[in-house]
């Protein structure tokens, strides 16, 4: 009989530090849900989308960054752990979701804003992604999140491809550069007083994009209105 007691006691023993392990993962979990679902829903509100639009923290799949992250026909957005360990504040976490947000938006009537059809996007891939991360520029601003954050986590997220001319996907240097355009001509507050600045993510953005940022300044000196050849 005491050997049977203490049998039970040593296999209790023994699995109380993993259901303690298990359980710290739980909250772990749930801790990272409500942080997406509230900036998720501050991104809806403030930029009043009248779509219903869940989001899913999926620790378990491990996905891929380099596939796609939203569900269209479930109209929900997939924030996998494979992404979210990317992320360093909610700047960043407001990024992803606002881009995924402009693409699960438009399964609702295929447009959103008017500007993204399924057809166009098809048709010209490399366009509307650009077009989608300005709108995702515009969500975050509106929902008062810094869209220097979106430049931090596509140059840590995104691949440098050799050549963008044979692939349906810009160069990540090109979409960058089109980013850092569309905040300097449209919300010049935040490199005025620029949060990032010290950030090395940040800085390592200034120094792979200095070319780049010299086409924009030629452009603004020249009062030119043709588009910037990034490269």
């Amino acid at each position: 009989m005491i050997k049977k007691w203490i049998l039970l006691l040593a296999v209790v023993f023994l699995a109380i530090p993993a259901f303690g392990a298990d359980n710290n993962e739980i909250v772990q979990e749930q801790t990272v849900q409500n942080k997406i679902d509230d900036i998720g829903t501050k991104l809806l509100n403030a930029n009043k989308i009248q779509k219903r639009i869940m989001f899913v923290y999926d620790k378990a799949d491990k996905k891929s960054l380099l596939k796609l992250d939203t569900k269209h026909t479930s109209r929900r957005v997939f924030l996998y752990d494979g992404a979210y360990k990317f992320t360093e504040n909610d700047d960043e976490i407001a990024a992803f979701l606002a881009r995924e947000i402009v693409i699960a938006a438009k399964s609702f009537d295929e447009a959103f804003k008017g500007g993204l059809n399924s057809l166009e996007i098809a048709a010209s891939p490399k366009k509307y992604e650009v077009i989608a991360d300005k709108l995702a520029v515009d969500l975050m601003v509106n929902a008062g999140y810094n869209p220097l954050g979106l430049i931090t986590y596509i140059n840590k997220t995104v691949p440098q491809r050799r050549y963008d001319f044979i692939s349906n996907k810009n160069l990540a240097s090109k979409r960058l550069a089109f980013i850092y355009e569309y905040i300097y001509n449209k919300y010049p507050y935040f490199l005025v007083n620029n949060e990032y600045i010290e950030n090395e993510h940040y800085q390592n953005f200034l120094l792979n994009s200095q070319s780049n940022r010299r086409l924009l300044m030629q452009k603004i000196k020249s009062g030119s209105t043709e588009k910037v050849k990034y490269e």
